[in-house]
């Protein structure tokens, strides 16, 4: 991959929204939209949620992703665009795909259809899902929060399959909402088929459209942060560590979500924040979670050595 720098020229949101039709065909080397971060919680949650409009251009399908392709986006708090490397095209975001699980999940609490304290049930197909998984027993119940640390920290997939079902009815149901909640947020290039992000080479996204769907999370649910920012949590008389090892290791990381297969390569969607300056940094396809983790610490480390 090229050397990365900061030079990369950033534009308006307005204006890219204005151009969004456009913007979207648009090649990914030369692509240079501001996504919302983390720390912008009015402008960036108005920005990030700006619904599709009459007369806008219709979203087209997801192309095919290609197999352990690399693409990197990082962006500083206020979703000017720092570096880029290929974040428009598409790859297989795996357990990325988390975020907007638990979106959903946050959106049905909001509703009042359930509670942090809310028991769901686990059917035989959520708890066959194949690891990584808490391992709770078909026909038992689980507590919505416990679920949600699941998601957010050990990257359960059948927590994942779970909450669809408890949410939707069927997981099949929840994915259609989780792509057209995708496309409310302007994630015009992304497609969800299944809740955790197993393989399949339908569901699609972009490193800018994962991190469009960072920053809405965390800007409309900075209430549900934390349960991101643990290194651990304790289940049924056992405990399980954060996919997610910049965590309590490289100073300021607060966030958010890993994920990993064998066709995607390995993600990182991580946000930090020191002295009030806030990045994110979106690394899709490393070649090993050790490589991944080193050049998302990297850049991170460059954001703030260089003071962009």
């Amino acid at each position: 991959m090229p050397v990365l720098t900061a030079q990369t020229l950033a534009r308006p949101l307005l204006v890219l929204l204005l151009a969004g039709g456009l913007a979207a065909c648009q090649s990914s080397g030369a692509s240079q939209r501001a996504v919302p971060a983390p720390g912008n919680q009015v402008a960036s949650a108005a920005a990030v949620a700006a619904p599709v409009v009459a007369g806008a251009a219709v979203a087209q399908p997801p192309a095919s992703a290609e197999a352990r392709a690399k693409s990197v986006l990082v962006l500083d708090g206020s979703g000017r665009e720092i570096d880029g490397f290929n974040a428009d095209a598409p790859r297989y975001p795996a357990s990325l795909t988390k975020m907007m699980t638990l979106y959903l999940l946050f959106e049905a609490i909001d509703r009042g259809e359930l509670t942090m304290m809310s028991e769901i049930p686990v059917s035989a197909r959520a708890a066959s899902r194949p690891p990584a998984r808490i391992g709770v027993p078909a026909g038992s119940t689980i507590r919505v929060e416990d679920a949600v640390q699941a998601l957010a920290v050990r990257s359960a997939n059948d927590m994942a399959v779970a909450v669809a079902e408890a949410v939707a009815g069927s997981e099949s149901v929840f994915a259609a909402r989780m792509t057209a909640k995708a496309q409310a947020l302007g994630m015009s290039r992304t497609r969800f088929v299944n809740a955790s992000g197993l393989s399949d080479t339908r569901q699609v996204t972009t490193a800018r459209d994962m991190a469009r769907l960072a920053a809405a999370l965390s800007s409309r649910y900075p209430q549900y942060l934390h349960y991101f920012n643990r290194t651990s949590f304790a289940y049924d008389g056992r405990v399980f560590e954060a996919t997610n090892k910049l965590i309590g290791r490289v100073p300021g990381v607060n966030g958010l979500k890993t994920g990993y297969l064998s066709m995607s390569g390995y993600n990182l969607v991580a946000t930090a924040e020191r002295g009030g300056r806030r990045v994110m940094v979106v690394v899709m396809g490393g070649a090993t979670e050790a490589a991944r983790d080193r050049e998302v610490t990297d850049l991170i480390e460059r954001y703030y050595a260089d003071g962009v």
